[in-house]
């Protein structure tokens, strides 16, 4: 089934036509018709299979047809997403889609002013998609009614659950109406989270689209043993030999994305971070930077690694191995998103082996290994740019240079001078 053969609105159908997209995804084609009848849904997918389109579709198609009927205004559809990162990204898939609507969308989250906010909502809004922070605030003072609410949806409730707030989404019914149709979407499932999910639909409609690989199969991902000083050579390599690709790099910690930013810019190359010391505004630059391809290469924490939906990100690095073997799964299906091809590397030290180990066992089977022979790799140091082998050296140095560690850098330079 095509998307023109669907009973919507003519103006989603020519968005759905200009974005390109002609056939529903497998979460799609299940989530879209019982959403239409007003059923509640609860659907649990991979990432990548288009999850945000299953639920912005058919919802903008009955706030629509509610909108020709005249409905009051106030907000009809509430979006609540675990990070910033995410609620825009959802926020950018509404505007896109129903750019030939009449439907009108906004996101609210913490990190900027909420004056402007608070002045958008008066205006008038359809969809409103929050972080449970920001929404609370403005609930609290008054600067948001959520009595209208005809829809809600959480969107990766798993991360939601993860970071915790399961209390604030019960906090959250206190101020809905009782009578809604409500949305649950998540990439997995457990009992916490399907204690949760029943306590909030009623009597839904199951989705779950649970392939035997949880990486998506138009992913092809390996892993290279490379020592963890040497891991900078790697990327430079990497980097170069793919100057014009959208690439996403993750690392473990915030200090960590520095140091390689800063690694990078040894050897002439562009990069830039994303993590939770950022402020919002530099946080949505270097989104934007990003997404409009200006910025080929962007380094980020694991706390980006669900909000980062970008179009033709062509290459995952996981420069460190993430924390959880979740994790793994949602940091390659940043890369072959819907029918794209994706390709994804993961740098494996000694110390990380036995997190691969856990991967692979996550994974239900072993993750393809490229061959480094020892001359490939010693090229690949050789080849580097980079002056100082020393990495004790370059750590310090990166040390020095990160904003809260600039005055100890200076305390230690000065009592050098006195000895």
């Amino acid at each position: 089934m095509k998307f023109d053969q669907y009973r919507i609105a003519e103006g989603i159908k020519t968005s759905i036509s200009k974005l390109g997209f002609k056939k529903p995804t497998d979460i799609q084609f299940k989530s879209i018709p019982p959403i239409l009848k007003g059923e509640d849904v609860l659907a649990i997918a991979q990432t990548g299979t288009g999850k945000t389109a299953a639920f912005a579709i058919p919802v903008l198609h009955i706030l629509q047809e509610n909108k020709i009927k005249g409905r009051p205004d106030g907000v009809k559809c509430l979006v609540m997403a675990p990070t910033h990162e995410l609620a825009q990204q959802i926020e950018y898939v509404f505007k896109s889609l129903g750019r030939h609507t009449r439907i009108t969308t906004f996101c609210i989250h913490g990190g900027v002013d909420q004056e402007p906010q608070i002045k958008q909502l008066n205006s008038g809004v359809d969809v409103l998609i929050a972080t449970p922070g920001r929404m609370f605030d403005l609930v609290s003072q008054g600067a948001l009614s959520l009595k209208r609410v005809e829809i809600l949806i959480l969107d990766e409730a798993d991360h939601m659950l993860d970071l915790g707030f399961i209390k604030d989404i019960r906090d959250l019914m206190k101020h809905l109406p009782r009578k809604r149709q409500t949305l649950f979407f998540s990439a997995t499932i457990d009992d916490k989270i399907k204690d949760l999910a029943y306590s909030l639909v009623i009597n839904p409609i199951r989705i779950q689209i649970s392939p035997k690989d949880p990486v998506a199969k138009n992913i092809d991902h390996a892993v290279a043993f490379v020592e963890m000083d040497d891991k900078r050579f790697f990327l430079e390599s990497l980097l170069k030999s793919s100057p014009d690709k959208k690439i996403l790099v993750f690392v473990r910690t915030k200090v960590r994305a520095e140091r390689v930013k800063k690694a990078m810019e040894r050897v002439q190359l562009i990069s830039d971070t994303i993590h939770s010391d950022k402020l919002q505004v530099e946080r949505e630059r270097t989104m934007h930077n990003f997404r409009n391809g200006d910025l080929k290469v962007l380094i980020a924490t694991d706390i980006s690694a669900r909000g980062i939906d970008i179009p033709n990100v062509e290459f995952v690095v996981n420069y460190d191995l993430p924390e959880t073997s979740e994790n793994y799964v949602h940091r390659v299906g940043r890369t072959g998103r819907g029918n794209q091809k994706g390709q994804a590397v993961s740098f494996c030290s000694e110390e990380e082996k036995e997190m691969l180990e856990q991967i692979e066992n996550n994974l239900g089977k072993p993750i393809q290994k490229m061959k480094i022979t020892k001359k490939d790799y010693q090229i690949t140091l050789d080849l580097s740019e980079e002056k100082v082998n020393d990495w004790r050296t370059l750590m310090d140095e990166a040390e020095d240079h990160h904003p809260k560690n600039k005055k100890a850098a200076t305390r230690r330079k000065k009592k050098k001078k006195k000895s």
